[in-house]
């Protein structure tokens, strides 16, 4: 979608390239390499920001390496139970898990996946004691939550809204910090630990030495498509908040996350697979 906001836009044809592997760190890789020159961008998630701390030795520095040129959209997760569980809400979880320590499973995507991390954060300002249980992706932890082989999960709205309509999962909670319109009924977890926050999101960046005109011309454009309402709506439809703003606002989300998110990874003693 968004490369096509910057094909129609900026008069170029842009060819989306999927670089998996190492938790997006290949893909970071490839752009920090790149020339400098406006035609290859990445698409930054959070896991930027996690991977920071996360592993000890990379072949870049994100922050020093990529050039923040816009954020995007913003989405929270859920938290998620089987509905044969037997709280329905999150003080009643909180309870019970208070009551059975060590004993609730908390499927994640994997070790420092946002699934993972947003569960540790609540695990610590909760005062609770889940026991993570990593999967080789979010595809198979899914799955065995939809079956009742784990309690709960911290799934992305876009990958659970449909389950949750369904039945097929019971939602707690939204972890951003206000109600979404795509699950206007579900509280935020903060109602009931306050401070609690946890939401991953998307933007785009470039490497460094990238002329500012042309980081400038690529946030303007990208701006004035999150502005149209096609793109609010989709957005939406998936628990989404598009986030315009300048490129020196993205460098302090990115900044900020990568703090934050840190001193979970370290107090967590969190360690890639």
């Amino acid at each position: 979608m968004m490369g096509q906001w910057l094909s129609e836009r900026l008069g170029q044809q842009f060819v989306i390239e999927n670089r998996s592997g190492a938790s997006t760190n290949l893909g970071t890789e490839a752009v920090v390499r790149a020339p400098p020159d406006g035609y290859t961008l990445l698409m930054i998630d959070v896991s930027a920001a996690v991977n920071v701390t996360l592993y000890d030795k990379l072949s870049f520095n994100f922050i020093r390496d990529i050039a923040p040129v816009a954020n995007v959209v913003r989405v929270p997760n859920v938290i998620a139970v089987h509905p044969s569980f037997p709280a329905k809400t999150v003080p009643e979880f909180i309870a019970h898990a208070k009551a059975n320590p060590g004993k609730i499973s908390m499927a994640t995507a994997g070790n420092g996946s946002t699934s993972h991390i947003f569960g540790e954060l609540f695990k610590m300002m909760a005062g609770v004691n889940l026991v993570a249980v990593p999967y080789r992706g979010g595809g198979p932890a899914l799955i065995d939550m939809l079956s009742g082989q784990v309690d709960v999960i911290f799934v992305p709205t876009a990958a659970s809204i449909e389950y949750v309509r369904a039945g097929r999962l019971r939602a707690l909670a939204v972890t951003s910090t206000t109600r979404i319109d795509a699950l206007p009924d579900l509280p935020p977890v903060a109602d009931f630990v306050p401070g609690y926050e946890a939401s991953s999101w998307y933007g785009i960046g470039a490497p460094r030495n990238t002329p500012a005109e042309i980081i400038d011309r690529l946030n303007k454009e990208i701006n004035a498509g999150l502005a149209e309402p096609k793109i609010k709506a989709r957005f939406a439809d998936i628990g989404g908040t598009a986030l315009p703003g300048s490129p020196a606002d993205f460098a302090k989300v990115i900044a900020e996350d990568t703090e934050k998110w840190g001193k979970v990874i370290r107090t967590a003693h969190i360690k890639p697979e």
